[in-house]
């Protein structure tokens, strides 16, 4: 799709990255992609046959995801903690992310619907699409986040406690940042946005002001 828009999203976990996403998308007919929903379902068809979280063969996971199920980023359990602290864990496997870096790329230049696609996730603007000129990088104070997903848990109905999810939170942080394949990190000529203190309309604004900047629009 030549002249196709690309919007790439990277941030932190529950730094409201995918609802600036699905926003994005709505508002320029994009399709939309939740790349990390790619990692939580290879977690979930992990979990399914029986791994046990604290001892991975790294092999499995490599395997599994040359045959991932995508129909699991729809199920509603990829969306528990258990399933995002395998996720975070598989991801840092550079031949899982190779696996699935060739669905990303296509899904990006060659979207289901739409004028083009926002992708969000992690390395998007850094590793997936890095030739894109409209790039994010989502961020926000590590016990806003916690505060944020902690909430969510609840209202999921899941039993947790704020310290468990603060911890889970700031040791999948360092995981993220510190790996050796596409660490966590703004792109270069992203616009950063720090959503500490602002809600999700401000998000959007900002967001939005930045891709008709861009688009010249």
């Amino acid at each position: 799709m030549i002249g196709a828009m690309i919007i790439a999203v990277d941030g932190s976990a529950a730094s409201g990255k995918g609802t600036l996403s699905k926003r994005l998308a709505d508002h320029f007919n994009l399709a939309y992609l939740d790349t990390g929903s790619l990692f939580r379902a290879l977690a979930l068809q992990l979990l399914n046959a029986g791994t046990v979280i604290d001892d991975i063969d790294e092999n499995q996971p490599i395997e599994e995801s040359t045959r991932l199920d995508v129909g699991l980023c729809n199920a509603p359990e990829i969306r528990t903690d258990r399933v995002a602290s395998l996720a975070s864990k598989v991801a840092i496997l550079p031949e899982v992310r190779t696996n699935l870096l060739t669905l990303q790329r296509n899904f990006a230049n060659d979207p289901p619907h739409g004028n083009g696609a926002v992708l969000d996730g992690r390395d998007i603007g850094s590793v997936v699409v890095p030739e894109t000129p409209i790039k994010f990088f989502i961020d926000a104070k590590l016990e806003v986040r916690a505060e944020r997903r902690f909430k969510e848990l609840l209202h999921a109905g899941q039993s947790v406690m704020f310290r468990n999810v603060l911890a889970d939170m700031r040791e999948r942080d360092q995981r993220d940042r510190t790996r050796s394949v596409a660490p966590l990190r703004a792109a270069d000529g992203a616009k950063i946005i720090d959503t500490s203190t602002m809600d999700a309309e401000k998000v959007f604004a900002v967001a939005l002001d930045h891709v008709k900047h861009i688009v010249g629009t």
